[in-house]
């Protein structure tokens, strides 16, 4: 997928592939999947998400995710991941404000030769 997307698009996308999340976070802090945790997703209110990553019943950490503040989504390919930075923007101008890393992107979804567990 070239250029970026919207944040709508990007967030309908990620809830459908929240196993795949390699890691998620912010400046401040990031969250690192593994093989004994499970990210969880809830509406906080009318105007933030909340991504929770668990072990077992045990909150590990929370990201609280404004859609409101993101202008675009950055989709950046690597060799063995992809990077998806929720980007601020303002007239001065652009801070990646959330981090999204997870293992293909977008157009590789319907791809037949991925053999991947959704």
């Amino acid at each position: 997928m070239d250029g970026p997307i919207g944040f709508d698009t990007f967030w309908n996308w990620l809830l459908r592939h929240y196993n795949c999340i390699l890691r998620a976070g912010t400046e401040d802090a990031v969250f690192y999947d593994d093989d004994d945790v499970h990210w969880h997703f809830a509406q906080e209110d009318a105007s933030t998400w909340v991504v929770q990553l668990y072990r077992g019943k045990r909150i590990l950490g929370e990201l609280f995710v404004e859609p409101e503040l993101v202008s675009y989504v950055q989709v950046v390919p690597g060799e063995e991941e992809v990077s998806f930075e929720l980007v601020q923007e303002n007239e001065r101008e652009a801070t990646v404000i959330y981090l999204f890393v997870l293992s293909h992107g977008i157009e590789d979804e319907d791809s037949r030769e991925r053999a991947r567990v959704h």
